[in-house]
């Protein structure tokens, strides 16, 4: 039954993104924001159907923590469902992406409406000082920027240490972090074509203020909370399913 329902959700998400990505490419001359909003509807979709057609639902934990000014995001990255369910759960925000993906026919074209940070990752020091730049003007702009400080998906149990980016961002620009924790990869693990239903917790932290503070120090922070609060998370979910 859960290979069925995956079977039907990738159908579906196929037949969807065609239509959307014609309508992507009409608001194409829209500003950032609305432009923006209109965009993060397929992402929202997405979660949408996961919900009624994989059974996989969520709650949100700390949602008067989001701020009404922008911020730098840091999440947990342990599944593809967060990429998707996020578009609906915060205010606008941009990702920073490797650039190769803009080169990438139709989905690059639809990556560069979205007003995300492309860098070089192989030109490690100029791709932190654009990050900052155009970070600055997207905060700016009234966006906020996610940062998945662990660098890529992270299997559920596994811990690796977060990288500097996402607060050097914070730091250099003066904006306050939020952190924010989730369970999702225990239902929709990284990698994996089959889904489990069940209900993903998402916990969104206080900010934080990144004044006078060095990125190494807000990032160690940040990491503490956050993998704090995946263990009980992970740990509480568990013992919901033994039982």
């Amino acid at each position: 039954m859960m290979y069925l329902r995956a079977l039907v959700y990738y159908i579906l998400l196929v037949v969807i993104v065609v239509p959307y990505w014609v309508l992507v490419m009409c608001v194409a001359l829209l500003p950032r924001i609305p432009r923006w909003k209109i965009i993060a509807g397929w992402p929202r979709l997405a979660a949408w159907l996961a919900i009624y057609v994989l059974g996989i639902r969520y709650e949100v934990r700390g949602r008067e923590n989001i701020p009404a000014d922008p911020v730098v995001i840091l999440s947990k990255h342990s599944s593809a469902w967060e990429t998707l369910a996020f578009s609906g759960i915060f205010p606008p925000h941009v990702y920073v992406m490797k650039r190769e993906l803009a080169w990438l026919p139709f989905l690059g074209w639809g990556l560069a409406l979205f007003s995300p940070i492309f860098i070089n990752r192989a030109d490690r020091k100029n791709a932190l000082r654009r990050t900052i730049e155009i970070g600055k003007e997207r905060l700016a702009q009234g966006f906020c920027i996610m940062v998945y400080p662990e660098g890529t998906r992270i299997a559920v149990g596994k811990r690796v240490k977060y990288k500097l980016g996402g607060a050097h961002i914070a730091v250099r620009t003066g904006a306050r972090v939020l952190p924010v924790a989730h369970n999702a990869g225990l239902l929709w693990p990284r990698n994996s074509f089959l889904k489990h239903p069940g209900k993903v917790t998402v916990v969104i932290g206080e900010p934080i203020a990144s004044a006078g503070r060095t990125a190494e120090d807000l990032m160690r922070e940040v990491e503490n909370w956050i993998e704090s609060q995946v263990e009980v998370l992970v740990s509480s979910a568990e013992r919901t399913h033994a039982a």
